[in-house]
């Protein structure tokens, strides 16, 4: 961890409104485990946009546990956007009887616990995150981050001195890895292609 991480950590931990959520820090009961995330939200813009959906799966023991998946719909309160409508597929009913926004986190911070998160372009997912837990408990979220675009990055230009193009589509990275696609844009199915990913790339060898 490196010591700018580590003091976010320790000035969070002394932010955090509830004890009982200390557990979020504490990466050693989970030794080996990580969690695979995504959302789908109203907006691509993290000031404009809501939450709407968030699955996740754990990955332990070189296994992506797709029997105990978490999925949740999340009602919006604003409006939603027409052009992410036909990305991700969920309409204004589909959400009528979604949770709100703090009972959808405290959900996913119960399934998370302190494991490590892994994602794909996990930065805008963990900054939405952050958006609503902020002003619930306090803080941002303190789960170690694995970034499998990076991770593959590094992978495909170990080698490479001269060209350090790599192509980070999902698809493209999907193929590459040989692994099977999913139907992108839902939650879920992002979260599994995500742990597959990473998974490959834990195996691979460059």
């Amino acid at each position: 961890m490196n010591l700018i991480r580590a003091i976010q950590r320790r000035r969070d931990r002394l932010m955090l409104k509830y004890p009982q959520y200390a557990y979020l820090f504490d990466e050693r009961p989970y030794h080996g485990e990580y969690v695979s995330f995504d959302c789908e939200t109203t907006s691509l813009n993290v000031k404009e946009g809501e939450i709407i959906s968030i699955g996740a799966v754990k990955i332990k023991d070189n296994a992506v546990l797709t029997s105990e998946p978490f999925y949740v719909l999340v009602k919006p309160e604003g409006m939603m956007e027409a052009a992410n409508v036909t990305i991700h597929g969920l309409r204004p009913k589909d959400l009528r009887n979604g949770l709100d926004i703090e009972t959808a986190l405290r959900q996913f911070l119960d399934f998370v616990g302190g494991r490590p998160v892994v994602g794909y372009f996990l930065d805008y997912d963990v900054a939405m995150v952050n958006k609503f837990l902020r002003p619930m408990l306090g803080i941002r979220l303190p789960n170690r981050r694995i970034e499998v675009s990076a991770l593959y990055h590094r992978q495909e230009t170990k080698n490479k001195y001269y060209d350090s193009y790599v192509d980070l589509r999902m698809a493209s990275m999907i193929r590459k890895l040989a692994i099977p696609d999913l139907p992108r844009h839902d939650a879920l199915n992002d979260s599994i292609n995500v742990a597959m990913m990473f998974l490959a790339l834990q195996a691979r060898k460059v």
